[in-house]
């Protein structure tokens, strides 16, 4: 139990490293005060741009990688039964600390970025259809919010089915526990996405950058075909007189 427990503290410590806070300082600006006030990749996104959103995701995508290594070098080097059991409390304890940390009076981020990172350090299959479905679902829809919430649904239930089938080694862990685990990272992120939830079923949601990539994209070919249009007429009217004449 006490490995659990520090496992937990250790990763929600690291989790407390808020990116786009530091990249804002920087910046001149209290990313709090900003756009949706989040301290996550979307809000850095949408307030101080593609660089720095980026740079917050990497930098948030890589604490959990950071804290499952000191967790690791800790207690897991040599007892191979334990990574699971450290991966996924190490994963959530990060998780709860960018979510909640203590010295932003437990208002952070909503936990893609490190959710996304957790899937790729329990299993790279996981991982791989993490980003595949957020990027996929981002690009076609607009909505940050929509990916996310599919991303963490689909990548938990195949986490367990992993599982369940032996894929993903167990170790000392039980199924049971390793469901509760994973359930209540899917819980953390519909509870800090609720707002979202709310906005897309009304139809209210804000869509990111891409929607007006799409809509300059979609009125370049409007332009383009009305160009197109505009020439074939122009060549018409010019048969017609030539015969005319």
């Amino acid at each position: 139990m006490i490995t659990r427990i520090l496992a937990l503290v250790i990763g929600y410590l690291f989790g407390n490293f808020e990116t786009s806070v530091l990249i804002a300082k920087k910046m001149g600006l209290n990313i709090r005060e900003h756009g949706s006030g989040n301290a996550g990749t979307t809000n850095a996104l949408r307030v101080m741009g593609s660089k720095a959103g980026v740079l917050t995701f990497f930098g948030d995508f890589s604490k959990m990688m950071l804290a499952y290594l000191a967790v690791w070098l800790i207690f897991g080097r040599n007892h191979p039964e334990l990574i699971l059991l450290l991966k996924l409390y190490t994963g959530l304890g990060v998780i709860l600390g960018h979510d909640f940390p203590f010295h932003m009076g437990f208002h952070g981020g909503k936990g893609i970025a490190v959710s996304g990172s957790l899937m790729l350090l329990l299993d790279w299959r996981t991982g791989l259809v993490a980003f595949v479905l957020f990027v996929g679902i981002l690009w076609f829809t607009c909505y940050a919010s929509l990916a996310s919430l599919i991303m963490v649904t689909v990548d938990a239930i195949l986490f367990l089915v992993l599982c369940s089938r032996g894929i993903i080694s167990m170790g000392v862990l039980s199924l049971t526990e390793a469901a509760i685990l994973i359930g209540t990272v899917w819980c953390l992120a519909v509870f800090m996405h609720r707002e979202n939830i709310g906005r897309l079923l009304t139809g209210k949601e804000n869509k990111i950058f891409l929607a007006s990539y799409f809509e300059k994209r979609d009125e370049k070919r409007g332009e383009k075909r009305e160009e197109r249009r505009e020439v074939r007429r122009e060549k018409k009217e010019e048969k017609a007189e030539k015969r005319s004449s």
